[in-house]
């Protein structure tokens, strides 16, 4: 276990050691350990190491000097000049929330940007300044098109999130296969077994064995294949970015940039209707869908976010646990702390 502000502290120092700006070390900082909060593991600290490693190699620019321009009244692209995801995509939202306050939407098409952690992070962004957060964004190929053995799209995850006025914000993060890549990814450093509908083999074969994973599944089949072309389009055809299987990878060619597209929209609920009006019937559905009769063998019904609040309660309190590989590395890159 290793407590919240420690890890928070290390990981920004890592990031400014290897010269990269004190305000996007926090940002960065402050996304990863935003996701080991809420248990997302796969989206923490986990990654840092492979951070640094593509930042070593020049895959990642450390002082980006962004391209904001806007198209219209509530439109706008962003080029993030190949500097870290986490960053650019809050700067990006910064710029949705100021356009949704003033014209009721705020839409932002970003480019040339990396990997940018947790989606929920840039929502829960929106819905602090009571207004709905979206966000998408796209991967290097792994998952199948429904009907398919070979890879096309990436995990590309969508979120949303729903400010409430006295409970917390819904909030939903997912990515469009069945799990995202990363959760995988932890199986391997933990050296557990996953369900076999996780991911195929190199034979297309369902596996429990992380170190075998291939390609991924869509989620609900049709469906999740649908809305990851859906998430494609926005964040790869909309924003000038390359799409499916011409991204470059993650996990591979460490000294190229990963010019990655994301998509970014914030909307002011009491552009239809008073703010207090809409949280407060949120409050209401929230409750009333927690109070809900259990289905056999569940013992409480939860709304999205509910769990990730939860755990984060519990892991500020008690800290938060990490594979010893991962803790061995923050550690050692921090030692001078």
């Amino acid at each position: 276990m290793i407590d919240y502000n420690d890890l928070f502290k290390r990981t920004q120092y890592i990031f400014n050691k290897h010269g990269v700006e004190e305000d996007i070390s926090e940002t960065i900082a402050d996304v990863l350990t935003h996701a080991n909060l809420r248990g997302v593991d796969s989206h923490g600290v986990l990654r840092v190491s492979h951070y640094i490693n593509r930042l070593r190699k020049g895959g990642i620019n450390p002082s980006p000097d962004y391209d904001i321009q806007k198209t219209s009244s509530s439109t706008y692209t962003f080029d993030g000049d190949n500097g870290f995801g986490h960053h650019i995509s809050k700067e990006a939202m910064k710029t949705a929330v100021t356009s949704a306050k003033n014209e009721g939407v705020g839409a932002v098409a970003v480019k040339n940007s990396s990997h940018c952690g947790a989606l929920s992070y840039f929502v829960e962004q929106a819905a602090n300044e009571d207004l709905i957060g979206i966000a998408m964004t796209h991967t290097d190929k792994i998952v199948t098109p429904y009907g398919s053995s070979e890879a096309f799209f990436g995990t590309n995850p969508i979120a949303f999130a729903f400010p409430a006025r006295e409970e917390n914000s819904v909030i939903l993060d997912f990515a469009t296969s069945t799990v995202a890549l990363g959760k995988i990814l932890d199986a391997k450093e933990r050296g557990v077994s996953i369900p076999e509908s996780w991911g195929v083999d190199k034979n297309g074969h369902p596996t429990e064995s992380p170190d075998e994973v291939i390609s991924l599944s869509p989620f609900g089949g049709p469906k999740g294949y649908g809305l990851a072309m859906v998430v494609e389009i926005f964040s790869a055809l909309l924003t000038g970015a390359a799409f499916g299987p011409h991204v470059s990878k993650m996990y591979g060619d460490y000294d190229k940039n990963r010019e990655l597209g994301h998509f970014f929209m914030a909307v002011d609920p009491s552009k239809f209707l008073p703010v207090e009006m809409f949280t407060s019937r949120l409050d209401q559905m929230i409750r009333e869908i927690r109070n809900t009769a259990p289905a056999k063998g569940i013992e409480q019904v939860y709304v999205p976010g509910d769990i990730e609040m939860l755990t984060a309660s519990k892991r500020k309190a008690d800290g938060i646990p990490l594979p010893d590989s991962v803790m061995n590395f923050i550690m050692s890159e921090s030692s001078e702390l």
